[in-house]
């Protein structure tokens, strides 16, 4: 029986999980930040005299984190990373005068996980197995070129098999370790950057489960859209956005296209590095509201990206619990503390949620499948706990019929069993 390494590579967090005889474990972590069995999707680069002068002390996961934390203005960091792989037009990105393409982020963030893992990571792995998104983030995603960067940086590992599996399809095995019968499942994969939808029919014939792919879906929207709507509405406004400049005899206002690098995690790890910012910084000259742009170019040079990442992620999660939840991002000044209505966070994400329903209605639609016909509604991904994501299921499905749960490992742990199946290229993807 092949060794199989399931690879669930989020724009959030990333597991690997071991298969061995049908039982999986996750692989442990220890980094300086102590144990885990998942790593956040985050790399920082520091230089080290230690190490030698073109030396780089590169950290993954919270260690990277508490590396940049430690280190503001020395770090170079970034998170987000897998929303890169599809876009041809990320080409790379400077780090210390050095350009690191997709590729060589993703084997710099592998490489760091295997170091954390030691003797947890296995010496004997046939085949790694890989999730994949339905449908890829980002305007015009590729999902071909995606499939062409993850080979080039897994292949530098030398494993002999890399498959590629539907993260929802994974997801969906695992939760058919535990069905009692022979069922038709939906599971909708949250995930940072997509949102995505497969539905199967899992039978068992001689005593062997089987699944039979019924249709897919998926939409490039999920948690971070969230977070993008959340800035915009609450942050923007206080950095500038729909302010105005002189420029000549006319006045202008300040281009929109700032706020939305500013907005997006994996954009805003890079923006310091862009002509965008420098130009940004022209801009005060002739501002009309000048201290608004300065405070956008100082949580830019300050590196306030991650703290404010986790202001806003907070907020986001006490909405799933309350009514109303307070917004505290201290370098914002006195605009940065507020109260945030649960009703005025669903308006500005209904967009996103008419789009996240559109993909559901399309699987249904192109399957021709009723909601009375599915046995079984599998929920896994943080962004599946936003009460506005969770009514769409419960307006459409009874309540005793949809579950949830493995949010951080389900996929991970389905990669790794389907990795250890004969039948392995019924459950792949290209």
């Amino acid at each position: 029986m092949a060794q199989a390494l399931g690879f669930d590579f989020g724009t959030t967090n990333t597991v690997l999980a071991m298969a061995d005889g049908g039982a999986t474990r996750s692989m442990a972590f220890t980094s300086t930040e102590g144990a885990a069995d998942s790593m956040r999707t985050a790399l920082s680069f520091m230089k080290d005299a230690q190490l030698g002068a073109s030396a780089l002390k590169v950290e993954a996961g919270h260690a990277a984190i508490r590396q940049f934390i430690d280190n503001p203005g020395e770090c170079r960091f970034l998170q987000s990373i897998k929303t890169f792989a599809a876009s041809a037009l990320f080409q790379g990105t400077l780090i210390f005068a050095k350009r690191h393409n997709f590729e060589d982020l993703m084997e710099v963030f592998v490489r760091r996980l295997r170091n954390y893992a030691g003797d947890n990571w296995p010496s004997d792995v046939s085949r790694i197995v890989t999730g994949r998104p339905v449908h890829f983030a980002g305007a015009s995603p590729d999902p071909a070129l995606a499939t062409e960067r993850y080979n080039e940086a897994l292949s530098r590992f030398g494993f002999p098999e890399i498959h590629y599996v539907y993260e929802p399809v994974a997801a969906a095995f695992y939760f058919a370790q535990n069905l009692k019968r022979d069922a038709t499942v939906l599971v909708a994969d949250f995930g940072g950057g997509t949102t995505d939808y497969s539905l199967i029919r899992f039978e068992t014939v001689a005593g062997k489960l089987t699944a039979t792919p019924i249709g897919h879906s998926g939409v490039g929207v999920a948690g971070d859209h969230f977070d993008y709507r959340m800035i915009d509405n609450i942050v923007a406004p206080l950095i500038g956005k729909g302010s105005h400049f002189k420029s000549f005899d006319k006045i202008l206002e300040v281009p929109s296209n700032y706020y939305s690098s500013f907005g997006r995690w994996n954009q805003l790890s890079i923006f310091k590095t862009t002509r965008e910012f420098e130009d940004l910084k022209k801009l005060v000259r002739t501002s009309l509201e000048p201290e608004k742009l300065e405070i956008f170019i100082d949580l830019i040079d300050h590196d306030e990206g991650y703290p404010l990442y986790q202001a806003v992620s907070a907020t986001k999660m006490a909405l799933s619990a309350s009514e109303e939840a307070p917004f505290d991002f201290a370098p914002l000044g006195r605009g940065g503390h507020r109260s945030i209505k649960r009703s005025d966070f669903e308006g500005w994400i209904a967009d996103d949620l008419a789009r996240i329903e559109g993909a559901l209605d399309d699987v249904l639609d192109k399957t021709e499948t009723k909601p009375a016909e599915i046995d079984k509604v599998f929920l896994t991904g943080g962004t599946s706990f936003v009460p506005a994501v969770r009514r769409i299921f419960t307006e459409r499905f009874e309540r005793d019929r949809i579950e949830s749960g493995g949010e951080l490992l389900s996929i991970a742990h389905g990669l790794a069993l389907i990795g250890e199946r004969d039948d392995i290229a019924q459950w792949t993807v290209q």
